[in-house]
């Protein structure tokens, strides 16, 4: 299994945010993390990437325990992350943004650089290759000199999912990646998360308050309610869940 969380507790003083939150997700799978706002996403999204720490529980990554890892390191491994707000590199170009994303250039030292010795000078010439091609597939060739700040919303969730592309991790997770995006950009990125899946085999998890979204693209969907895991299914078994209707779609079975 690529990533396995068991059993993950936390708490904010007398609040009990996770509890006892098991999942799992398979190589070159969509996985779905549903549920309310309050619910314990986001935190357990921090808890797998080393931004903050369970109280208890585990989590393996390619049979790797990770929770002590610091972000950095867990990004290394190649299990990366989106945010539900992008803040990152807004004072770069959108193409700069994608050529600071594979990884492996951290070592370069300054000397080598300005000497621009050959295996320098080569990688670059790889990396603007692909950057351009990421820009084109999402649409964002127009504004690959403009400074990340000055784009719209939307336009900086493709950034996100550009930098993603470029730097190919094995598992990506997803903040809301179409939340608050205009419905023709929703379509893109749709596009842009299965070719990552099905031409990069990254396997991804997304939270997502979409329905239509997480119908289209999971395989597989765990449900969140007061940080308990209350059901886990394909789409359609998730969505014909009483529990669910109930508590997450807001509506008993009779009003579907």
């Amino acid at each position: 299994m690529l990533l396995a969380v068991k059993e993950i507790g936390k708490a904010f003083g007398g609040l009990q945010v996770l509890q006892e939150v098991s999942l799992g997700i398979d190589d070159r799978r969509i996985v779905g993390l549903i549920g309310p706002n309050g619910s314990g996403k986001s935190t357990l999204f921090d808890i797998i990437t080393g931004f903050q720490r369970a109280d208890a529980g585990a989590v393996h990554y390619r049979g790797e325990a990770i929770e002590r890892l610091r972000p950095q390191e867990i990004a290394r491994r190649g299990l990366m992350r989106s945010f539900q707000m992008s803040e990152g590199g807004r004072r770069l170009t959108t193409l700069e943004n994608l050529m600071a994303a594979p990884p492996g250039q951290d070592e370069d030292a300054l000397l080598a650089t300005l000497l621009k010795l050959p295996a320098v000078i080569r990688r670059e010439r790889r990396n603007l290759a692909r950057a351009r091609e990421v820009l084109a597939l999402l649409g964002l060739t127009r504004v690959a000199d403009e400074l990340v700040g000055n784009l719209s919303g939307g336009q900086k969730k493709l950034v996100d999912l550009g930098r993603l592309f470029m730097a190919g991790p094995s598992l990506s997770l997803l903040d809301e990646p179409t939340a608050g995006v205009n419905p023709s950009l929703i379509k893109v990125i749709l596009e842009a998360l299965k070719r990552m899946n099905q031409e990069l085999g990254i396997s991804l998890l997304i939270v997502e308050h979409n329905m239509e979204v997480i119908q289209e693209l999971c395989d597989y969907v765990y449900v969140l309610d007061a940080g308990r895991l209350i059901c886990e299914g394909t789409p359609a078994e998730v969505q014909a869940n009483d529990q669910v209707l109930d508590i997450y779609l807001g509506r008993a079975r009779a009003d579907a």
